[in-house]
């Protein structure tokens, strides 16, 4: 019986290919299928890494400061911001020297260590400590204008204020400032700490504990109500839940000690208070008789619970008022 062919036996040899129209083939470049998607590539690349250098560089126009900034001829005051910004202030908020009354002792220091520093010589940091509302940064605005009056331009000391809750970027204002040629001083009004607030470390050491210490150009003057700068039940707990109460509270109390120079500001009395007052209706020529302004200086202070500077202005700018006067100095 004759054998079936195989049904494999057609598939066997070499399987030639499918050839496509020679047009075609002739008309395509050599290799055109995988350079194009590769060119494309390429080129985006190039128009993403072009972006990238572009923002880069606007980034990096507006960090960094201008010469207008870094000259600090703008103005005599000015504000820091976080961001690296110092802000001019052409005209700062402030009361004449003379005006500032039941601080004397603590004017004439002030003054002294200001004008030091300002003629080039050691000078000490200075904390303002005490009651409020007795003239505590009122008196470092007043003795930084007051030792200004007669500088020529190029000698004239430069305030900076840093807010309490930017004391974390002191390092780096610190670092903005030791290459000038001009002398600063860095004022922080109301400092204080609380809780677990640990900003004061860097406060620390730009005082005194860095490797690089205060720049020689500048000098921090900062006002509190505490002496420690701390309040008192922050400083009784560390006592009651540290393991070594002393070295505890010590690492923080030590802060204050960073300050060479301690102003303890006081409530004033009766006649400092009404001296106040007296004073600042003179200077601005609100006239009423004395013994009506004593009765109703005095009635003032009663119902605000205190006797300080900033209630006798508060009790001025009232009386002003009620008389139509413009607190404008003559």
């Amino acid at each position: 019986m004759p054998k079936k062919p195989s049904k494999s036996s057609g598939l066997k040899g070499p399987r030639t290919p499918a050839r496509k129209p020679a047009g075609i083939a002739a008309n395509r470049p050599k290799g055109a299928s995988r350079a194009a998607p590769k060119a494309t590539s390429d080129l985006s690349q190039e128009r993403i890494v072009r972006a990238l250098e572009t923002i880069a560089a606007h980034l990096a126009a507006q960090g960094k400061p201008t010469a207008e900034h870094e000259s600090f001829e703008r103005a005599d005051a000015y504000v820091w911001h976080p961001d690296g910004r110092l802000s001019a202030v052409p005209r700062v908020s402030r009361v004449e020297l003379f005006l500032l009354k039941g601080v004397d002792r603590m004017r004439d220091i002030l003054m002294e260590n200001t004008e030091r520093f300002a003629n080039g010589l050691p000078a000490n940091n200075a904390l303002l400590w005490g009651a409020r509302g007795m003239g505590k940064s009122s008196l470092v605005k007043a003795a930084h204008a007051s030792i200004n009056a007669d500088r020529k331009s190029a000698d004239r000391l430069k305030l900076i204020e840093i807010h309490r809750e930017d004391i974390e970027s002191l390092p780096a204002l610190m670092e903005r400032l030791r290459a000038s040629s001009f002398r600063f001083i860095v004022f922080c009004d109301d400092l204080s700490f609380d809780g677990n607030d640990a900003s004061y470390k860097s406060l620390k050491a730009v005082l005194e504990g860095g490797i690089e210490g205060r720049p020689e150009n500048v000098i921090l003057y900062a006002t509190s109500n505490r002496r420690h700068l701390l309040a008192r039940e922050m400083i009784e707990n560390e006592r009651s839940t540290a393991i070594n109460p002393g070295e505890a509270v010590e690492e923080k109390v030590s802060l204050s000690d960073r300050f060479g120079l301690w102003l303890g500001f006081h409530r004033c009395s009766q006649d400092e208070y009404l001296a106040m007052v007296r004073g600042y209706c003179s200077h601005f020529g609100v006239r009423i008789d004395d013994e009506a302004l004593e009765r109703e200086a005095l009635e003032w202070s009663t119902t605000r619970g205190s006797r300080s500077g900033r209630v006798a202005w508060q009790f001025v700018q009232e009386l002003a008022g009620r008389l139509g006067v413009k607190l404008t100095a003559k």
